[in-house]
């Protein structure tokens, strides 16, 4: 394949939105690293399925509304969540 400076221009854009995926997750684990180290210290469960359903219904509009499935939507923060739980119970549990 010869050289392509437009696809070259497209991937160097998916390069730099995935810098900016992998910095915005990682600031969000640091923030719920602290809900949970709060859960633990007063004694709340690790996870919170009203909350878990809010966000899943408020990502789902906002995906709607930015024409992004929301199925995948929903996906994609169900498999954070579950991370986020995970990282609580061992909190929890002195893992």
């Amino acid at each position: 394949m010869d050289h392509d400076e437009v696809l070259d221009g497209f991937r160097s854009s998916i390069d730099n939105i995935d810098v900016a995926l992998i910095h915005l997750l990682a600031e969000r684990f640091r923030v719920t690293r602290q809900v949970g180290d709060h859960k633990v210290a007063v004694g709340l469960p690790s996870a919170d399925p009203d909350r878990e359903a809010q966000q899943v219904k408020r990502m789902g509009e906002l995906a709607v509304a930015a024409g992004l499935d929301p199925v995948f939507s929903e996906k994609f923060l169900r498999f954070v969540i579950d991370e986020v739980i995970r990282h609580h119970e061992q909190a929890g549990n002195g893992d």
